[in-house]
Parts: structure tokens; sequence; C-alpha cells
């Protein structure tokens, strides 16, 4: 589990909490970026879920599951290039059938095939942004405010 510290300072009827973290290196993979808010610099504000009842001006340490981290990571960093391997080597074998160069052919449908991906990312991280699994939650009180 990947942890971070930060400062409770809001708390939601709705079971959530805004912390205010310092942004780290695990912020670049996580499926929570909608809920982040940048406040310039290094500092970053975060939703998460408020698993004990942390209030205002509590310093606390929030957690992001590993395995979540990774799925979000393969799913921004690794499958846009699988897709757009695939779509050059489809691209690469229709080509011939049709008369069409190709290179030409193999670099429009790689290319296609990364727009697809990268909507197809976008939804699914619509989605993974909504569930529990993929929001930071606060694992324990470190300072009461």
């Amino acid at each position: 589990m990947a942890t971070e510290e930060g400062v409770v300072i809001k708390i939601d009827s709705s079971g959530t909490a805004l912390v205010k973290t310092i942004r780290s290196s695990a912020c670049e993979s996580c499926s929570s970026q909608g809920t982040c808010h940048a406040m310039g610099g290094e500092e970053m504000e975060v939703e998460v879920i408020n698993t004990v009842d942390a209030n205002v001006d509590d310093t606390v340490v929030i957690s992001f599951r590993t395995s979540s981290l990774l799925k979000a990571s393969f799913l921004i960093h690794i499958f846009p290039i699988i897709c757009m391997i695939i779509g050059a080597l489809i691209g690469q074998e229709i080509a011939p059938r049709f008369n069409y160069n190709p290179s030409t052919s193999s670099a429009f449908f790689g290319f296609l095939f990364l727009i697809i991906s990268f909507l197809f990312i976008k939804s699914k991280g619509n989605k993974m942004a909504e569930s529990k699994e993929y929001k930071p939650e606060i694992i324990r009180v470190i300072r009461a405010g």
C-alpha cells in the first residue's frame, strides 16, 4: 500500500474528506487524479474516504492500494502502446488486400487504435474514479487538530 500524510481541510457529509498533501511520484499513475486538485507547486488537495472519522485540521495518513495503482499505471502507460502496435500490425496485414501502401496503412491504423485506446481509457477512468477500490482512504489519525 502506498501512503501519504496530509491535513484534513474539509469534511463532507457523504463520508469523504478533503485532505491537503504534498504531491509525490505516486500521483503520476493514480486513478484518482480526477478528484485531486493541484494548488500550485507541490501542494494538492485530494478527496478521500474518511473511514476513521477524522476531523478538520487532523494530520492523517491516507492510503492508496498498490494493486489499484498498478492497474491504473498499466491502463495509462502500457495499454495505448499495445493498441497502437496491434493497429499497426493490422494495417500492415490488410494493406496488400486493398492495394494500399503498407506503411501508410500501418501508420493510419496504428494512430486509429491509439485514439480508440484513449477513448477507452477516458471511459474506463471515469468508472474507476467512481469505484471505492480506486479511491484513497484515511487509515489513521496521526495528530488531532
